[in-house]
């Protein structure tokens, strides 16, 4: 079976998520190293992140505040007592040989998540979030995996760094299903202010737990484990992958074995690793050096006040009430800032389709080709809004507008401001158009004649000519009025 259509109708797949998110804490999950990515190797460590002995844990408190966040944006029940363990393992890139997370009492349980996948809503259940700290980093030389390199360097940069890992029930159908969850959240962890959710630098990470089963069984079949997914793309072509493999496994008379694999992208397949560790491998055990974590319930309902409207509920309202498509909702929703700098706007003029197009064109175009977030630019709403205006009176050309926006993105100045330092108006007055207009068509001669002879699309390009011999600062429907004149004068 070499595809997923010929598969679904035989064989049901069951995939399971486990989500790490590195949370966007100013300092480190037990210690004041800084949590910043991206800086010299080992420059942001101490005897706490590098496990030297004698030293004790300090929780960061904004890391709790930030998994009760999450719970709750999860629908989870936030659990009054929670309690941190240890997960022991041996790695070269955890010094204290163990892993400080939670087991047997995590911060939040029993939550879901809705999706819209396929032409419907379905309800991914949540079993829990729990905080933990994040391991150090491996350097490879001379390969980016441990397989061909010729030898490892240790960065501990990302040692107690704070994570949240969210697991799901195995409720999960399809590749499909599986990427629309991991986008559906990231977009709550961005809304939030929790996590920046650049999958690229490892702040968002993805393990998939994958089995399938003859359609109509109960029974769940043996799963496989996924590691380490980062983007979207590796997610949905990693799990196709491994469904694809267990059903010819299986069509072959073969047995599934429980496992760790990895996603290759060269070759789009899934490689095994190792054979798959229990819970009990790690022998977990409470951490003697951090008391039972109590959430009080005044404490909860007072970050719930802080956590505002969530993306789906905002897509909603977009599509509802302001008639927005599905398309432009989503969109506008994947960058809180640009959400938040819509919902201003339109408050000041109730303009959303308008709005949403400025938004999602020439200022999108400009954040991806300068790699920027919209909050890190100095455009407000106010100055977009005022930028509307002059176009919709007739102060300035929409190609005028277009030459402004950049300007306000990069020097926060007002679109007033800038037209009147360069001289921007549109120009209306009759005689000064006739006299650009009379050049262009001498100066096309054979667009005149196309005109003459019926073509009434030469007109088109005429126009075009007049706004550039304007610098687009012509009205173009007086510059059209004119033209038609002009023309039949030639006639």
């Amino acid at each position: 079976m070499a595809k997923l259509d010929d598969i679904y109708n035989v064989y049901e797949p069951v995939i399971g998520l486990e989500i790490h998110t590195q949370l966007s804490t100013q300092s480190k999950m037990f210690c004041s190293c800084s949590n910043h990515f991206g800086d010299t190797p080992n420059a942001n460590t101490c005897p706490i992140c590098t496990g030297q002995p004698g030293v004790l844990p300090v929780l960061n408190e904004k890391v709790v505040e930030f998994g009760i966040k999450v719970g709750l944006a999860l629908n989870c029940k936030i659990e009054e007592w929670s309690q941190f363990a240890r997960k022991n393992y041996f790695y070269p890139d955890l010094p204290k040989a163990y892993q400080i997370s939670m087991y047997e009492l995590p911060i939040a349980t029993e939550g879901y998540l809705e999706i819209e996948a396929g032409g419907r809503t379905r309800r991914v259940r949540i079993v829990r979030v729990h905080m933990e700290e994040d391991a150090g980093k491996l350097v490879h030389l001379g390969s980016e995996r441990l397989s061909g390199s010729t030898g490892s360097l240790v960065d501990l940069n990302r040692s107690c760094t704070p994570l949240l890992e969210i697991v799901s029930y195995p409720d999960i159908r399809s590749p499909e299903e599986a990427k629309v969850y991991v986008e559906e959240l990231r977009a709550i962890l961005i809304h939030l202010g929790v996590s920046d959710g650049n999958m690229e630098e490892g702040s968002l990470r993805c393990d998939a737990n994958i089995s399938i089963r003859k359609k109509g069984e109960k029974e769940l079949g043996t799963r496989a484990e996924i590691k380490n997914m980062n983007s979207f793309r590796s997610i949905q072509q990693a799990i196709a992958s491994e469904i694809i493999r267990q059903a010819n496994v299986l069509e072959s008379g073969g047995r599934i074995v429980q496992e760790t694999r990895h996603f290759d992208d060269a070759s789009g397949e899934t490689i095994s690793m190792r054979s798959k560790e229990e819970a009990h491998d790690y022998r977990y055990f409470p951490d003697p050096d951090l008391v039972p974590l109590h959430v009080s319930s005044a404490w909860r309902d007072e970050i719930a006040k802080t956590m505002g409207e969530l993306p789906r509920a905002k897509r909603k309202r977009y599509v509802e009430k302001l008639m927005l498509t599905d398309q432009e909702a989503y969109a506008l929703c994947l960058d809180p800032s640009m959400s938040r700098l819509f919902d201003e706007a339109v408050q000041m003029l109730s303009k959303p389709k308008v709005i949403a197009n400025w938004l999602l064109g020439d200022i999108a175009a400009y954040l991806n080709a300068e790699k920027v977030k919209l909050h890190e630019t100095k455009l407000g709403a106010k100055h977009l809004v005022d930028l509307v205006t002059l176009i919709e009176n007739g102060t300035i050309t929409g190609k005028i507008g277009k030459t402004l926006i950049v300007k306000m993105l990069q020097s926060g100045k007002s679109p007033a401001d800038l037209v009147q330092e360069e001289g921007l108006t549109q120009i209306t007055d009759a005689s000064a158009l006739r006299a650009s207009i009379q050049k262009v068509i001498s100066d096309n001669p054979k667009s005149v004649s196309d005109f003459q002879s019926g073509k009434e699309t030469a007109i088109t390009y005429l126009i075009g000519q007049t706004m550039k011999a304007t610098e687009g600062r012509a009205n173009p429907s007086a510059a059209r009025e004119i033209l038609v004149e002009e023309l039949k004068k030639t006639a």
